[in-house]
């Protein structure tokens, strides 16, 4: 694909012969012939990059002196007030954002607004506005906001294809590093699918060299034609200043966020009902395959997309939708910016033939119940809330989901729960008896059933308990 790098630059060639490859030099004859510049492109691309400012209130934590119930019984509880010191303190924070949408529709970082109490965005020209929260993907680092009161149509970037970025593409990072006010960096895109770097649940970024500091999060990666294929996110540093490693979430994933949060006030991505393993050299070569590319497909969830499909344990996913998986992180993130609806084509290899299968997209189900429900009496679990782990509250909370089964959501402190359980553990065996169901746990946690020996789940770990009575 022929691409367009606005330079103003142009060289002009001699009519006359040329006797050899240096015969030819010529001295520009006119300013234009000598410059390089990406002034147009910023122009145009600067103004739809906007200062983010938060501001979040938190209460003032006591002096451990002020707990003591001797101080109390004399002071009264709110000591900071007697004592002149605050009750409440603003913290503040900034970051950069993309308006993606000219009614005032702005897409930033997760982390940039995370827990604020006021966002006020600010644009190159110096209006400010107000803004609101539409919905945020915490798993993706994403936001949405929509600034109030617009009046007329703003400055707008659109999103583009980042899967048309190469390796040395000119890139250009615009944002607000250290609250300096709006600045442009250049470089090149460095790598691609980077998929080793732990900032999202979905790693694959858009590496490049041009400088992002702190600020910067939540601004834009554009090419040097203006198109807007990445949103900065993260710096790999050891001091907190740029060391030539910056990473940018890819438009195709932002843009799939975007329209799901428009549409449904959250992120929904496709549940493929099966899981896997990256292919290692080891692996390739007892499968005979050329190169350690692919996932091999080790778990297949009865009645999901993939089992439908056809999908089967033993096959090796190579492609979705015409796009290279190279690693499991790199599946999850192809699948990931797909949108709920329709189908995605899979090309796989079983038995060393090539097949190709299509995959329905649907929202991960909330099959079975999630039954929250908050446990009590004494018995281990006495002072948790847990759930049925389905496909969908695996999805919120991040996990893979193999099974049916139970997950502690909450544990409130000093109870009998927190001595054995945290939130997150799923609680696989009482007594002896898989737990299936939350159904399930409370008749085998029940008073009477005890002593009890529990088998947890925790961070891939079984965890063994005996608890008495």
């Amino acid at each position: 694909m022929i691409r367009n790098l606005a330079f103003v630059s142009v060289f002009c060639l001699l009519s006359a012969p040329i006797a050899g490859p240096w015969a030819a030099e010529v001295v520009p004859q006119s300013r234009e012939q000598v410059t390089l510049t990406f002034a147009p492109v910023v122009k145009r691309a600067a103004p739809a990059v906007v200062n983010i400012y938060t501001k979040r209130i938190v209460r003032a934590a006591n002096s451990p002196l002020f707990n003591d119930p001797f101080f109390r019984r004399f002071f009264g509880d709110d000591m900071n007030s007697l004592f002149g010191l605050p009750r409440e303190q603003v913290q503040n924070s900034l970051g950069s954002g993309v308006i993606v949408r000219d009614e005032g529709i702005v897409i930033t970082n997760h982390h940039v607004v995370s827990g604020a109490d006021e966002i006020t965005v600010v644009l190159t020209d110096r209006r400010e506005f107000e803004a609101e929260l539409v919905g945020t993907d915490e798993r993706s680092d994403l936001t949405v906001l929509r600034l109030k009161d617009v009046e007329a149509p703003l400055p707008s970037l659109d999103l583009s294809d980042s899967e048309d970025l190469q390796v040395g593409d000119m890139v250009l990072a615009i944002g607000n590093p250290f609250g300096v006010g709006q600045t442009v960096t250049s470089g090149i895109v460095s790598a691609l699918a980077r998929t080793t770097v732990g900032i999202s649940d979905f790693r694959s970024f858009i590496q490049t060299d041009a400088a992002i500091n702190p600020g910067n999060s939540g601004g834009a990666l554009i090419t040097s034609d203006g198109r807007l294929v990445g949103i900065n996110t993260a710096i790999y540093t050891r001091d907190g200043s740029n060391v030539g490693l910056g990473f940018a979430i890819p438009a195709t994933m932002v843009r799939t966020v975007l329209t799901s949060i428009l549409r449904d006030g959250r992120a929904v991505r496709p549940w493929l009902g099966a899981s896997g393993k990256t292919i290692t050299s080891d692996l390739a070569k007892g499968l005979g395959l050329p190169r350690p590319m692919g996932v091999l497909v080790d778990r297949v969830i009865a009645g999901s997309p993939a089992a439908r499909a056809g999908l089967q344990v033993g096959d090796v996913v190579q492609s979705v939708e015409a796009r290279e998986v190279g690693d499991t992180q790199e599946l999850r993130y192809q699948l990931a910016t797909l949108e709920v609806g329709g189908t995605a084509e899979i090309v796989m290899l079983r038995d060393g033939a090539r097949r190709i299968v299509n995959v329905s997209l649907i929202a991960p189900p909330e099959r079975p119940a999630r039954q929250e429900t908050q446990l009590s009496g004494q018995q281990p679990f006495s002072g948790s809330k847990v759930a049925n782990l389905n496909p969908a509250l695996a999805e919120e909370l991040g996990r893979e989901y193999l099974e049916p089964n139970v997950i502690v959501l909450e544990v409130q402190r000093g109870s009998i729960a927190s001595r054995f359980v945290r939130p997150g553990d799923i609680v696989a065996v009482i007594n002896d008896e898989q737990i299936k169901s939350v159904d399930d746990l409370i008749r085998l946690s029940s008073e009477d059933a005890g002593p009890w020996h529990l088998t947890l789940n925790r961070d891939g770990q079984a965890l063994q308990l005996q608890v008495g009575r």
